[in-house]
């Protein structure tokens, strides 16, 4: 999955069909989100999953995001749902991520420097930082300061998430050059209802981004 020098691979998330599915890996995606957040109006159901997985199969890691599972029923549901690995959203401790290790990563929702040093926290190669919204915990269209995480992109394998579009995701990634850029409503025409235009000018504008430069 690595792009060595070559700018960021893209993570489209809240996939909710696998029509969705299909069209964001033949337009490029890495990775496939999916939402199991109840409070979440991408939420589908672990069968829906299992049927989005079967049709990407290897070309895409298709992730499960979630929040306040204990280890048991995390693990149950990547089995149910056929996952790659899961996006822990929530206020999940470090234990249950290490519960969870290596197919797992933290979510951080940062609006500080403060929220930037939890990472230490937990353990893993990867993690994932999104816009910190009071009373959300994703999927706001929300940015945040980016200079925030420059260093933790430097030192981990880092997504980042939170208010990303085709138009800025260019930016973002030349600022902070992350691992991997995530997206959900800046690609939507309604929650969970991908359109392929903004897919595909969302993947080609980060792919454009070299590392290398």
């Amino acid at each position: 999955m690595a792009r060595e020098g070559e700018g960021p691979h893209v993570k489209i998330c809240g996939v909710t069909t696998v029509d969705d599915a299909l069209m964001c890996v033949e337009l490029g995606a890495s990775a496939i989100g999916l939402n199991f957040v109840r409070e979440s109006p991408r939420r589908i159901t672990a069968e829906r999953a299992r049927q989005i997985s079967r049709a990407v199969g290897d070309r895409a890691l298709v992730v499960g995001v979630i929040a306040g599972l204990d280890v048991d029923d995390a693990r149950t549901l990547v089995s149910d749902a056929g996952l790659g690995c899961l996006q822990l959203h929530g206020d999940e401790t470090p234990e249950t991520l290490a519960g969870l290790l290596p197919h797992a990563y933290k979510a951080l929702r940062v609006a500080s420097i403060a929220d930037v040093a939890r990472a230490a926290d937990y353990a893993g190669e990867y993690l994932l930082v999104d816009a910190k919204v009071d009373g959300a915990l994703g999927g706001t269209g929300h940015t945040f300061d980016w200079s925030l995480v420059t260093d933790l992109a430097a030192a981990r394998k880092l997504t980042l998430a939170g208010g990303l579009t085709p138009e800025n995701v260019a930016e973002a990634a030349r600022a902070v050059r992350p691992f991997c850029v995530d997206v959900a409503s800046g690609v939507e025409l309604a929650p969970g209802r991908k359109d392929p235009a903004r897919v595909r000018a969302f993947v080609e504008a980060a792919r454009a981004v070299s590392y290398r430069q």
